[in-house]
């Protein structure tokens, strides 16, 4: 059976991809995973089962290719694995305790934790960051199961894990999870120089205006490019004890409207959750604003700080240019900030730091 490394390679001279030295570091960790995959799971008559390998925990900076080596390494596996985004497992693990509660079950952890491993020896995560506290209190338990059960995990994240939960509620009750992961993962940063995701946005406006037709269809070729094409479920953060769903998020990249971020009672701690949870956000059909909707428009001052603030790349469609979109009505001088923000954000290269 061919390496990743093999497959890398012959992906390169096809031209599908273009060779990166910081990813090519990375392939020997993807191929001893592969090679310990490769042996038995389960003791036979006479021997022990090998110890399953240590995982990999891969990180660095957005757009440097991590989902990208981690997809082709799944794909390249042929024992039971499964690829999901971490923020989506958590949703699904939640989701299993609480209906395990409904059914009477002291420990609601336990069968969940069991029902994973069951059918799996690899578990891929993509993203891993950890920013609520109700999943910073189980995924120590969740992933000792787990690796008690044989399965490997791998898993993406743009910070390293000394740095998950930091400044979090309770953090001392998190460090021991720090510790598994360094003990039953190696730990690799893939330094590349370059941003793949920015690349695929250089010499592309991200500020299309005036609202129709065009602009949508300019809005989803964007979309469809940087989320490959794929499927994009809805994606729900966890804001102290409220959940804040997003319609569309694939890959660090999400979509919405207005109105789902600015047209409901959302707060600071929202956007920064979102700021959190996204590399890019693509926002829909931003509207002219004014004393009939200034509830609107103060959140919308609220939303592009925070964004602003962590760097995340603003796709959007508005119904006027920036300077435009707030004339009139209580903060109008104010909103200044905001359209020279949103100017700001609109330049090449804005955010890949």
């Amino acid at each position: 059976m061919d390496s990743l490394t093999d497959l890398y390679a012959r992906k390169v001279a096809a031209g599908d991809l273009a060779p990166d030295p910081a990813q090519k570091a990375a392939l020997p960790e993807f191929d001893r995973i592969r090679e310990g995959l490769l042996q038995p799971a389960k003791k036979g008559w006479f021997r022990r089962a090998p110890e399953p390998p240590r995982g990999l925990y891969l990180w660095g900076r957005v757009g440097r290719g991590k989902s990208m080596l981690m997809d082709l390494f799944v794909q390249s596996v042929t024992v039971p694995a499964r690829r999901v985004h971490f923020h989506a497992f958590m949703q699904e693990i939640h989701a299993g305790m609480h209906a395990a509660r409904q059914r009477g079950v002291e420990d609601a952890l336990a069968p969940v934790a069991k029902s994973v491993s069951d059918d799996l020896r690899l578990l891929a995560f993509d993203e891993m960051q950890i920013t609520d506290i109700t999943d910073a209190m189980i995924v120590g338990r969740l992933f000792q199961s787990l690796f008690d059960a044989g399965v490997v995990v791998v898993t993406t994240s743009n910070r390293p894990p000394d740095d998950l939960y930091k400044d979090g509620l309770n953090r001392q009750l998190f460090l021991p999870f720090i510790d598994l992961l360094k003990e039953r993962m190696v730990v690799h940063e893939m330094d590349s120089a370059t941003d793949y995701r920015q690349n695929r946005l250089a010499g592309s406006p991200t500020y299309f205006t005036p609202l129709g037709p065009d602009t949508r269809a300019q809005m989803q070729a964007l979309w469809d490019d940087l989320t490959d094409g794929q499927d994009a479920p809805p994606h729900t953060l966890h804001v102290q004890k409220r959940e804040v769903e997003i319609p569309a998020f694939r890959k660090g990249v999400a979509r919405a409207s207005f109105y789902d971020l600015c047209g409901k009672p959302l707060g600071p701690a929202d956007y920064l959750a979102l700021a959190a949870a996204a590399r890019v956000l693509m926002l829909e059909n931003i509207p002219q604003m004014g004393r009939s909707n200034f509830n609107e428009a103060k959140r919308f001052v609220t939303l592009i700080d925070a964004l602003y603030e962590a760097g995340v790349r603003l796709i959007c469609s508005a119904a006027a240019e920036p300077e435009y979109l707030y004339l009139e009505g209580e903060g109008s001088f104010e909103f200044e900030r905001t359209a020279s923000r949103l100017r700001e954000m609109q330049a090449e290269g804005w955010g890949a730091d």
